[in-house]
C-alpha cells in the first residue's frame, strides 16, 4: 500500500527541491524566465509606465528617431513607439495565453480519456486529430478566421482549436504509458471510478510532459499570433500587438527602419525565453521523472 501511494505522487517535497534546484543550476532557463518575467510585467503595467497613451498622435513629430521625449522613436502619426511596444506586449503575451488555455481545455480532457479508454474511444478520436494535424498550424487558423472573421477573439479560438490535436497527441502519449502502471491497475482492482483515477493517479503522472508542452506551444502561438496579425487576421488596428506593428513598420522600412527592429525584437526575446524555459522544465522533470522510475 505504501508503494502504491508512492508511486502516485510523482513530485514529492524533496523531489520538487530537486527540480528547483536543478532548474536554477541551468543558468538559460533561469535567465530566460528573468527576462520572461519583466517583459510579463512591464506589458501588465503598460499604463503605468508607458509614458504615452498608445494611440495618441503627435505628427509634428512622426518618424522621428530616438529622442528625450520618445526613447524609441514615433511612427508615421507620431504614436511613441515604446509605449505602443508595451501595450502590444500586453495584447500578444495575453492572446498566446489565451490560445494555449483553449487548447488544453480541449486537448488534455479528450487525451486523457482516449488514452485511458483505449479501443474505438481512442480510435476515434486519433483520426479526429489527424485530420487536424494534416493541415499546416498556420494556414487552418487562416481558413477558420475567413471562416469568423478577423479579430482578437477569433485569433484566439483559431489557435486554441489549432494546437489542441498536437496537446491531445502528448497527452494521450503520457496516459498510456501511465495506464499500464501497477498503482493504476491496483485501483482498477478495488473498484475506484474511473474518475477518480484519471483525476488522482493519471493526470497528476502527466505533468512533466504536460507543463513542458504548454511552455513551447506559448512560443508557438505567440508567433502565429504576431503572423495572423501580421496579415490582419488577427488583432485588428488601432488596438496594437506586436504582430500588427511589424506589419506597419514594414510599410516605413525604407525610412524608418527600427519600426520592424522592437516588435521583432520583442517577438523574438518572448519566444526564445518560452523555449528556453520549455528546455529548462524538460531537462529538469525529465531527470526527476528517471529518477522516480
Amino acid at each position: 500500500m505504501t508503494g502504491t501511494t508512492e508511486a502516485s505522487r510523482p513530485v514529492s517535497a524533496p523531489g520538487l527541491r530537486r527540480f528547483a534546484r536543478r532548474f536554477r543550476a541551468n543558468r538559460l532557463a533561469l535567465g530566460a524566465l528573468v527576462v520572461l518575467v519583466v517583459l510579463v510585467v512591464a506589458s501588465a503595467a503598460a499604463p503605468l509606465i508607458a509614458p504615452y497613451e498608445p494611440d495618441a498622435i503627435d505628427v509634428m513629430n512622426r518618424l522621428s528617431g530616438s529622442t528625450p521625449a520618445h526613447w524609441l522613436g514615433t511612427d508615421s502619426l507620431g504614436r511613441d513607439t515604446f509605449s505602443r511596444l508595451l501595450y502590444a506586449g500586453r495584447v500578444s503575451l495575453f492572446a498566446a495565453a489565451v490560445a494555449v488555455a483553449i487548447a488544453v481545455v480541449v486537448g488534455v480532457p479528450f487525451g486523457l480519456l482516449a488514452g485511458y479508454c483505449g479501443g474505438w474511444v481512442d480510435w476515434f478520436l486519433g483520426r479526429a486529430a489527424d485530420v487536424l494535424m494534416t493541415f499546416p498550424a498556420i494556414i487552418l487558423a487562416i481558413a477558420i478566421i475567413a471562416a469568423t472573421g478577423p479579430g482578437l477573439t477569433n485569433a484566439m479560438i483559431a489557435l486554441g482549436i489549432v494546437y489542441s490535436p498536437r496537446l491531445f497527441r502528448v497527452v494521450r502519449s503520457a496516459t498510456l504509458a501511465v495506464r499500464a502502471e501497477t498503482y493504476v491497475e491496483a485501483s482498477v482492482s478495488i473498484g475506484t471510478p474511473v474518475p477518480g483515477i484519471i483525476a488522482r493517479r493519471v493526470l497528476p503522472n502527466i505533468l512533466s510532459p504536460l507543463l513542458v508542452q504548454v511552455s513551447l506551444m506559448l512560443a508557438a502561438a505567440l508567433l502565429a499570433e504576431a503572423a495572423l496579425s501580421l496579415l490582419g487576421l488577427g488583432v485588428v488596428p488601432p488596438t496594437p500587438s506586436w504582430g500588427n506593428l511589424l506589419g506597419r513598420g514594414f510599410t516605413e522600412i525604407r525610412s524608418t527602419p527600427l519600426l520592424v527592429v522592437w516588435p521583432g525584437l520583442a517577438i523574438a526575446v518572448a519566444t526564445l525565453s518560452f523555449n528556453l524555459i520549455g528546455d529548462g522544465l524538460r531537462d529538469s522533470l525529465g531527470r526527476e521523472t528517471r529518477k522516480g522510475d
